[in-house]
């Protein structure tokens, strides 16, 4: 297991390179007062106002600064040094006050031993973690009483079909092994000269949603979304501005959802 996260921490070291200087990003936007959070984030999560908020995986730390610029008080934390000092850079340039942490997940309570009155993850973050029980568990240890986690994540159902959408070529259900593949480019940079050996889990949405219980939160909502916030796979088209769909499955299908719950 620990080859398994060393490998794909490296991934994404390199993929933190990329990402800083790609349009997919847009940094130089995001410097210029762009928004890097979705509206459903935005609605969902509600008022941060003078709240503080731990992002988990956070990357280089776009959507960490978006919620300080709306008045959070925030952490972010990523196992990547390179996405750790990026986002520390960032930070420092554009002057908005955050804390970053290089930490892996499931280390954290080694290194920072506080709570939040939210807790915050979003988009691609569940397939790279092996545990989804001792994940739970950390969400739910750095949580204040009464405070909120919230996650908007791509819907598990889109790991069963091929890239082009045509038939189910994979099992919903996860396995205690990775599946592992090349990794050529990256999801924002698809076309760089760059290759890596990836290892990933597939996780129901039963399974997600038990690690959360089992953990003691208490759910507020469970909301499945038929489009994407991102247009990732080649089956997918745009159905209006940021919003993508399944080709001939326009509302059809669940792309995206999103969870809420208490402690």
């Amino acid at each position: 297991m620990t080859n398994y996260l060393e490998t794909n921490r490296e991934l994404w070291n390199g993929w933190a390179k990329l990402h800083i200087e790609s349009a997919y990003y847009d940094v130089e936007g995001f410097k210029a007062g762009g928004e890097s959070l979705h509206p459903l984030e935005i609605e969902e999560v509600g008022d941060v106002s003078g709240k503080t908020l731990l992002h988990l995986q956070c990357h280089f730390g776009q959507n960490t600064l978006s919620w300080a610029r709306r008045g959070a008080r925030v952490t972010g934390v990523d196992f990547s040094e390179e996405a750790i000092a990026l986002a520390r850079s960032l930070s420092q340039e554009l002057g908005i006050e955050a804390e970053f942490i290089r930490s892996d997940i499931y280390e954290l309570p080694e290194v920072l031993d506080r709570q939040f009155d939210i807790v915050f993850t979003s988009y691609g973050v569940l397939c790279w973690l092996p545990d989804l029980t001792r994940w739970a568990e950390i969400v739910a240890r750095y949580l204040s009483p009464g405070g909120i986690f919230y996650i908007a994540e791509f819907h598990p159902l889109l790991t069963m079909f091929d890239d082009a959408g045509e038939r189910l070529a994979y099992s919903y259900f996860g396995k205690p092994e990775p599946d592992s593949w090349e990794e050529q480019g990256s999801y924002a940079e698809p076309e760089a000269d760059f290759s890596h050996t990836a290892y990933d889990w597939t996780h129901g949405l039963g399974e997600i949603v038990t690690a959360l219980i089992e953990a003691g939160l208490k759910l507020e909502f469970l909301h499945e979304h038929p489009y994407s916030v991102d247009n990732f796979l080649p089956f997918l088209e745009e159905s209006e501005p940021g919003m993508y769909v399944a080709k001939g499955y326009a509302n059809a299908l669940p792309l995206m959802f999103s969870i809420r719950a208490t402690r």
